[in-house]
């Protein structure tokens, strides 16, 4: 019998965060980047120095972990010494 042994994708869409959450985008070499919002099927981030915003699909986006939390918020902070942030 034909699809017997295939396993329906039961997983929904992922949940939305809240604006501002870190995200990775791991099609883009593990870029961190803040959230903004939803354009169409993608996730809008935007680096954390500032910078342009960029699309993702949700399904290439994942927490970060301490470590690149801890470089994204550097980055910020440098950008911010220099004045290219608020």
């Amino acid at each position: 019998m034909y699809g017997v042994n295939a396993c329906p994708n039961t997983a929904g869409p992922p949940e939305l965060p809240a604006l501002g959450t870190l995200l990775v985008d791991t099609s883009r070499d593990n870029r961190v980047g803040e959230f903004r919002g939803v354009a169409g099927f993608y996730w809008s981030l935007r680096p954390m120095g500032g910078g342009t915003e960029w699309e993702v699909e949700p399904c290439y986006v994942r927490p970060p972990f301490p470590i690149e939390q801890l470089r994204a918020r550097t980055a910020r902070a440098n950008a911010r010494s220099r004045g290219e942030v608020l």
